[in-house]
Formats: structure tokens, C-alpha cells, sequence
């Protein structure tokens, strides 16, 4: 009986020991469960918070901190500006002639951004383009096609159409998505050969100008040679714009105002118009006597520097540029053997021949070779070094200076330049220096782009350059203007320039004067490279001498001018054909000069036989044209 009590305990007691294990199980896992359900709720509350933090800082970054900028995004979708291109500035001469004016025109451009976005619908806008403006449809094809789709920048498409192709344009605008009409202006050059070397041309701006000129759109004009490059910043003007609104087809609902463009600076020139032309056609009408067809004459006041002329054949119409010149047409003037491209007054380089001996004779009496009253004698028309012979041009008397200079003495300036006898000459370095004081070898400071410096060789140049030594041969060449001596046809006319004045070597300039929008005048003032660097009395001396050539030397023919004029001819080899340039230098009254004149005619044989008769017959004209007006 106990047992089976005991017995009945203890499994009782195992029950409840069992279910008091249940229940501490219970318990734990109540206490492992309910962390996990807390911990649950709190990432899920800190995730709701954090989107709603974030949510409510980016409508306070949308609407407090940027609406200022989708303001202005907004108003830039809604409001578009529209340029009106500023009047390029007038080129006039020194009287008031306009050389170069504005022309209206209207070009069709094409804005990316308005187009049709599918390719079909481009396509058919492309075809109805090209019907109109007479185009090849795949470059109109290729012009849609390659732009910046997003981009309200307009893009030329065709300049300069006519007049009922703009009327079509005009009446179907709307059903052209995308094309526009700007009204523009292209140049319009008077007497364009005569002056077109001046003067230049402007034309379409290009992608590579775009990346070096800032404030230019695609459809801007732009100088690309002449006084129209030199002077684009002047010339340019500073656009206007209209404010417009528009709706979400782009189409202009309300006018908000104008900016008004400033038309650009005019340009006065020291060039006189009708020595210009008449320069031109004298020289004109002496090619046509000669084989050659090319040649250039500059005209400077020697008081001031300026440039009151500057001629170079053949020419050519800067009109065909400015309108858009066709491949023909440009095929045609880079072909031509002649270079009617080449500005031969700033970029030729030729040897100068006698022209240059006026600085030569500057330097040996400046120096002490020689004396104003020295002589020396001709020599049979030669000077004999070893088996080598240094001719004259025909043989010549004993000569002075002054006479020498007069009769273009070769065997006289073989002597002062590269010795001989009992005189040591100059030799090269001393003519050098004085050649370069003068203004060969530089450039002058023109105000035109791509000036040649010409050369002036010395005895490191030829053994650097041609590997050989310098010889006396070398300087006898050096001393007539030949040899390895190369000038242009403007620093000619600027040492002429200076010897007439006395000793003053101005940077010759083209442009008198910029007359600002608002009337105002800006001189370009009278720009001193150097002065008083030979003395007066050596500046006189040459000055008599160049005289002398017009009373008893190479250029008698112009003895019966209505003013004394002193001069100095020129004849230059070059080739291997014995041809010839002709040059003739001159500055009048002699007195008081106003003009210092250079004329050259490529391979037009001896100086007096093609450049002094032009000469002639401008002096003649110029100094009598007032008595005829």
C-alpha cells in the first residue's frame, strides 16, 4: 500500500515537475519571442520616418532651395530670346567713299531642337526643303540629321537665298517645323579688284574660328582677310535681342521687349580712292605691253606713314566670297598660275636691286668708307677678283656719290659694299646693319595680316643655311641688291618713306581713324619705329642723289613733271633665265614731300622701261587733278 503511494507521488510529482518545465519553456520563449516583435516594429517606424524625412526634405529642397532655378529653367522653356544681329561698321577712304557697305539678305537656318523627332517625318521635311532652296536633298538630310537634337542654337543651312525662294519660305513657315528665316546682311565691296587686297573679305564663320572667338553663333559672318580680319573686333558690333514668349510648340505668343543692338565702328582709311584707281590702271595698262601679268605699287605720306595706296595684280572680286563663292569660281582663282590671291605688297619678297643703294650709300658715309666728295673710278665696267668678274650695267665714268646713286654705278657700290683698293667697304655685317636700321628684315607693323620680313643674310646665316662661307663675290652681290637680299614691295616703300621725310621710320598703317557708333573719332596715331638714326647731312647727301637721278640719271623721263621728283630705278634678276624685275622708287615734291611711291613690275625687264613711266603718269595725274576739278 505504501509503495503503491509512494508510487502514485512520484508520478504525480514527475507531472507536475513536467509541466513546471513546460511552463519555464513557456516562459523563455516568451522572453526569446517578444525582443524579436519589439525590434520588428522599431525598424519598420524608423523606415517609415526615414522615408518621410526624406520625402519632406527633397519637396523643402524642390520648392524652398531650388525654386529659384526651376523658375528660371521654367521661364527659359517659356521665354526665348531672339537675336538681331548688329550692321557691321563701313570701310571709307580718306575722303569719305564708302569702300565696303551692308547689303540685306536672309539665310535659312534650322533649329534642332523644333524639329520633327522622327526620322520618316525629317525625311519629308528634308524633301519639301530642298524642292524649295533647289538643294541636294541628302546634305539637307545630313544637315537635319547631325545636330544636337536638344539644341535651340540655330544652324545655317542656306545663305543668302533669293528673293522668291524667301517669299515660299515665308508662306509655308509653319508647316516647316524646326526652319526659320534670319534677316542678315552681307558686304558689298565698290571697285572690288582695286581694292580687294585692302580691303579682304568676310564670309560664313567656321567651326575652327568658333573655338577662337567667343559671342559668335554658327550663322555669323566673320573677316577672313584684309582690313575686314584686322580690324573684326571693330567692325563686329554688339548684338540686341527681342524677349518673346512662347508656348510649348515654340510659336511666339507675346512680345516682351527689345534690346537694341550697337552697330559696329566704321572704318576711315588714309587710302585715297582715286589714286587707288588710277595707280590700278596704269599699272594695268603697262602689263598689258609686257609678257608678265603681275605686279604692285605702294604709295605712303611720308610725313605721317600712312598708306594713301596699295595695288597688287592681278587681283580678283572679294564680291564672290562675301556672296558665297562657288566651287568654280574658287577652283578657278587657286589655279591661276598668277596668284590673284597673293597680296605681293606685303608677302612678296623679291631682290630689290638698285633700290637698295641708297641705304648702302647711307652706311658708307655714315661710317667714314667713304666721303661725299670721294671718286671712284669705273673701271672698264668691271671689278676682276681672281678669275671672277663683277659687271657693270653698261660702263661708267668716274663717280662721286651723288652720281652714283644717279647712274645706278654697279662697279661704285661693289666698291663701298665689299672694298676693293685702297677702300675696305662696308662688308656685310655694317650693310646688314644698316639695311635692318632702315626696316629690312622686319616686319613693318602694317595693319594687315601675314607680313613677309623678306631677308638680309650675313655670313653665319649662309654658312648655317647653305653650308658654305661667305665670299667678297657675296657682299659685291649683297651691295647691288641681289644675291640672297630679299625685300618686300612695302618695306621698299618705307625706307623710300623715310628718306624723303629725312630719317623718320614710321610702322606704315592703312587705317586713319575708327569712328565709333556714337560718332566719335579714335586716331590711330603715327606709330615711330625709330628716327635720327643717320644724320641729316647723310640723309641730304642721298636724298641729292636720288635728285639727280631724275635730272641727269636712269629716269630723265620724268624731268618735265609738274613738281621735282627724286627717285632711284631698279633692275633685279631672278631665275635662272636672266629675266628681270623692274622697280622704281620715288617721293615728290622734292622739297616737301607728300608721296613716297614704289612700282614694280615682275619680270618687266629694266627699271625706266615699265615702272618709272607709271610713275610718270600717276605724279602727272595727282599733282594737276585739283587744277582739273
Amino acid at each position: 500500500m505504501l509503495q503503491g503511494y509512494f508510487k502514485k507521488r512520484r508520478m504525480a510529482r514527475g507531472v507536475e515537475i513536467e509541466d513546471a518545465i513546460m511552463n519555464v519553456g513557456q516562459k523563455e520563449k516568451a522572453i526569446i519571442e517578444k525582443p524579436f516583435e519589439r525590434g520588428g516594429l522599431v525598424v519598420v517606424w524608423y523606415s517609415i520616418l526615414t522615408v518621410l524625412v526624406f520625402l519632406f526634405g527633397r519637396v523643402f529642397f524642390l520648392d524652398i532651395i531650388s525654386s529659384q532655378y526651376y523658375a528660371l529653367v521654367s521661364a527659359e522653356n517659356r521665354i526665348r530670346k531672339i537675336v538681331i544681329k548688329a550692321p557691321r561698321g563701313n570701310i571709307l577712304d580718306k575722303f569719305g567713299n564708302i569702300l565696303a557697305r551692308n547689303s540685306p539678305s536672309i539665310d535659312v537656318v534650322v533649329v534642332p531642337s523644333y524639329l520633327p523627332k522622327k526620322v520618316e517625318e525629317k525625311k519629308v521635311l528634308a524633301e519639301k526643303i530642298a524642292n524649295i532652296l533647289n538643294m541636294s536633298l541628302g546634305n539637307v538630310e545630313i544637315a537635319f540629321l547631325s545636330q544636337n537634337e536638344k539644341s535651340t542654337e540655330p544652324v545655317l543651312l542656306k545663305e543668302n537665298i533669293t528673293q522668291d525662294q524667301s517669299l515660299i519660305l515665308a508662306e509655308k513657315i509653319n508647316e516647316l517645323p524646326g526652319i526659320a528665316l534670319e534677316k542678315t546682311a552681307i558686304r558689298s565691296y565698290e571697285n572690288s579688284a582695286i581694292f580687294s587686297h585692302v580691303i579682304g573679305y568676310d564670309g560664313k564663320i567656321t567651326q575652327a574660328e568658333m573655338e577662337n572667338n567667343k559671342g559668335y553663333f554658327m550663322t555669323d559672318y566673320i573677316g577672313k582677310t584684309g582690313l575686314e580680319k584686322s580690324y573684326e573686333k571693330e567692325l563686329k558690333g554688339t548684338y540686341g535681342a527681342q524677349q518673346v514668349e512662347v508656348d510649348s510648340r515654340g510659336e511666339i505668343k507675346k512680345n516682351l521687349g527689345v534690346i537694341s543692338p550697337q552697330a559696329g565702328d566704321d572704318l576711315i582709311l588714309n587710302i585715297d580712292q582715286e589714286l587707288q584707281k588710277k595707280i590700278y590702271d596704269s599699272l594695268s595698262a603697262i602689263l598689258e605691253k609686257t609678257e608678265t601679268r603681275t605686279a604692285a605699287a605702294v604709295a605712303i605720306d611720308p610725313r605721317t606713314g600712312g598708306i594713301i595706296a596699295l595695288v597688287s595684280l592681278p587681283s580678283y572680286d572679294n564680291n564672290l566670297f562675301a556672296s558665297g563663292i562657288s566651287s568654280e569660281n574658287y577652283k578657278s582663282l587657286i589655279s591661276d598660275k598668277n596668284l590673284p590671291l597673293f597680296n605681293r605688297c606685303i608677302n612678296g619678297e623679291y631682290p630689290p636691286g638698285s633700290t637698295i643703294k641708297p641705304v648702302i650709300a647711307a652706311g658708307a658715309l655714315s661710317e667714314g668708307t667713304i666721303s661725299s666728295s670721294t671718286i671712284i673710278n669705273g673701271m672698264g665696267g668691271s671689278i676682276n677678283i681672281g678669275s671672277f668678274r663683277f659687271g657693270d650695267w653698261k660702263v661708267h665714268g668716274p663717280s662721286d656719290v651723288r652720281t652714283a646713286i644717279a647712274e645706278s654705278n654697279d662697279v661704285f657700290f661693289y666698291t663701298i659694299g665689299g672694298g676693293y683698293g685702297n677702300i675696305s667697304g662696308l662688308g656685310m655685317d655694317r650693310m646688314k646693319k644698316y639695311e635692318e636700321l632702315f626696316g629690312f628684315g622686319e616686319e613693318t607693323g602694317v595693319d594687315l595680316q601675314g607680313e613677309s620680313k623678306g631677308l638680309i643674310p650675313s655670313e653665319r646665316w649662309k654658312l648655317d643655311k647653305i653650308k658654305e662661307k661667305w665670299y667678297i663675290g657675296d657682299s659685291y652681290h649683297a651691295a647691288i641688291g641681289q644675291g640672297f637680299v630679299l625685300t618686300t614691295p612695302l618695306q621698299l616703300a618705307n625706307l623710300t618713306a623715310t628718306i624723303a621725310n629725312g630719317g623718320t621710320l614710321y610702322s606704315p598703317k592703312i587705317v586713319n581713324r575708327i569712328r565709333r557708333s556714337n560718332g566719335e573719332d579714335f586716331y590711330i596715331q603715327p606709330k615711330i619705329i625709330r628716327k635720327d638714326f643717320i644724320s641729316k647731312d647723310v640723309m641730304q647727301i642721298v636724298r641729292e642723289g636720288m635728285r639727280q637721278t631724275i635730272t641727269s640719271g636712269t629716269a630723265q623721263s620724268l624731268k618735265n613733271s609738274p613738281i621735282a621728283v627724286a627717285g632711284k630705278t631698279g633692275t633685279a634678276q631672278f631665275g635662272t633665265q636672266d629675266k628681270t624685275h623692274a622697280w622704281f622708287i620715288s617721293f615728290a615734291p622734292f622739297d616737301n614731300p607728300e608721296i613716297a611711291m614704289i612700282v614694280l613690275v615682275e619680270g618687266g625687264g629694266e627699271g625706266h622701261s615699265s615702272a618709272v613711266p607709271v610713275t610718270k603718269e600717276v605724279y602727272d595725274w595727282y599733282f594737276t587733278r585739283d587744277m582739273k576739278n
